[in-house]
């Protein structure tokens, strides 16, 4: 009786001993979905490599309506040979259908080769991120040969068509014609027989993709004209054009519209003695 009380203890001991491996594994799996692993993002994604941001977990810390806060622990490593005196970078966050749902500003300074910098981003979102993207607002001079430039493609095109352009002083052919135009300020000059030369000043974020147009319109139609993707059209006067927003002034006043919105911006030539209304 003794004999066969102990073999059954020894079965219960290994059957217990059993479970041991799967609650080990449930363990480390529900650890791993209250603290997910860090993500890290290279600067640049091609080329030479500069920087390394580490983002720990995004921790919510206040909501206002359905904007939430988050503030998560950062690190910026120096992975160039040189010091970095000043940069900035602008922080994408995305939901799981890769929308963009938040936007914040990492800036480091003063870093030597291989050190390693840490700080808190806070930012606010719609909900929680998913993914992440890490893109360059400015670098000093001498990261210019190592970070690669980035060019945006754009249509450019005139109503009527045909006319020459001039992309920041240089020939790009006859209207409508696919540019390569890289981030920043930049000025488009139109000329055709028969209307008035005009000017165009714009500029490329960061944030924006290729695929947009610009047309101008060298006629002498009163406003300017914003085509929507629902087929609708706005008539006014264009006050401003950003990465993330249009404002248009129509009847006296301004509508904002997301970029999203707009298929199709028509700009009439304006002389500098003109004016809104």
């Amino acid at each position: 009786m003794r004999i066969d009380g102990s073999a059954g203890s020894q079965r219960t001991i290994w059957n217990n001993l059993g479970r041991v491996p799967a609650l080990i594994l449930l363990l480390v799996l529900a650890a791993y979905a209250k603290d997910p692993p860090a993500q890290i993002v290279v600067w640049p994604d091609t080329g030479t490599p500069v920087l390394r941001f580490t983002f720990g977990k995004f921790k919510e810390v206040g909501s206002v309506g359905s904007e939430r806060s988050y503030v998560t622990e950062t690190t910026a490593e120096n992975l160039w040979t040189k010091p970095i005196t000043s940069a900035g970078f602008s922080l994408y966050l995305y939901d799981k259908s890769k929308t963009r749902i938040a936007e914040a500003t990492i800036n480091v300074s003063n870093v030597a080769p291989g050190e390693t910098v840490k700080f808190q981003t806070t930012i606010a979102s719609s909900g929680p991120p998913a993914s992440l993207s890490v893109v360059a607002r400015y670098v000093p001079k001498e990261l210019g040969p190592v970070a690669p430039l980035r060019l945006i493609s754009i249509t450019v095109n005139t109503v009527p068509q045909g006319a020459a352009a001039k992309l920041d002083g240089v020939d790009v052919g006859t209207t409508p014609k696919i540019v390569q135009v890289p981030v920043g300020k930049h000025m488009l000059e139109f000329s055709k027989e028969g209307f008035n030369p005009g000017k165009f000043p714009f500029e490329m974020g960061t944030d924006d993709a290729s695929g947009g147009s610009v047309s101008f319109e060298l006629g002498t139609s009163a406003h300017d004209t914003i085509e929507l993707r629902d087929g609708s059209i706005l008539t006014g006067d264009l006050v401003s054009v950003s990465g993330m927003e249009v404002v248009i002034k129509v009847g006296g006043s301004n509508q904002s519209l997301n970029r999203n919105q707009i298929k199709r911006i028509l700009f009439v030539q304006r002389t500098a003695g003109d004016s809104n209304p």
